[in-house]
């Protein structure tokens, strides 16, 4: 059975072509980013070589730079949605640490396209002033979650230190899987939350110690 909106391989291809992806639209731009230069790339440019209209572009995305972070904010949705199925009798850092694994998807051979994408953001300032505000969408979901699950003000002492000491793991996984390129990025997110939840006691910390060279 074919898929809807498939076209048989014998017959004649009819109508429009299909429908340009966000997906297809962020490797254009990655690629036109990496190559002449993220100020200098023009939305224009990027639409001309996806062959598609600038309003199509802003379907998907807000501004240019937000084609670098599309991932990262569906992510956070994904992590928001996850925390709020969680049922009542999971422990809040196991409920954390469920969460954002399962919302994390990238295996070894992502890591290229990543390195590519965080050097930009980490060498553009545009790109470096935007990171924050990303960055605290992650946060604030994990402390939105402790709050609820604390009776305390999102605000507060311990909310807070949750979703930064989250964040922290995450983003110290994060460099050591694009650094080693060895695995599936969701190991290494979860030896840091499973090692945080417990204190970083002995018992808790799997990771071989070959590994961390």
């Amino acid at each position: 059975m074919a898929l809807p909106g498939a076209v048989e391989a014998d017959s004649p291809r009819r109508g429009r072509p299909p429908r340009t992806s966000a997906r297809e639209l962020e490797l254009i731009a990655l690629r036109l980013f990496t190559e002449c230069g993220f100020d200098t790339t023009t939305i224009e440019q990027i639409t001309t070589e996806a062959g598609v209209s600038e309003r199509t572009f802003f379907r998907y995305f807000g501004t240019k730079s937000s084609v670098l972070w599309s991932e990262f904010d569906t992510e956070v949705d994904v992590i928001r949605a996850a925390l709020a199925r969680t049922p009542a009798d999971v422990p809040m850092m196991e409920a954390i640490r469920r969460a954002v694994v399962s919302a994390n998807h990238y295996r070894a051979e992502d890591v290229p396209e990543l390195r590519l994408r965080m050097n930009l953001i980490s060498t553009v300032p545009a790109l470096q002033s935007s990171a924050a505000t990303h960055y605290d969408a992650w946060e604030r979901a994990i402390s939105e979650f402790a709050s609820a699950r604390l009776d305390q003000p999102v605000d507060s002492l311990y909310p807070l230190a949750i979703g930064r000491a989250a964040l922290a793991a995450c983003r110290a996984a994060y460099d050591r899987w694009a650094a080693r390129a060895d695995n599936d990025l969701t190991v290494y997110l979860d030896a840091a939350l499973t090692a945080l939840a417990a204190g970083f006691a002995s018992e808790a910390l799997r990771w071989p110690v070959a590994t961390q060279d």
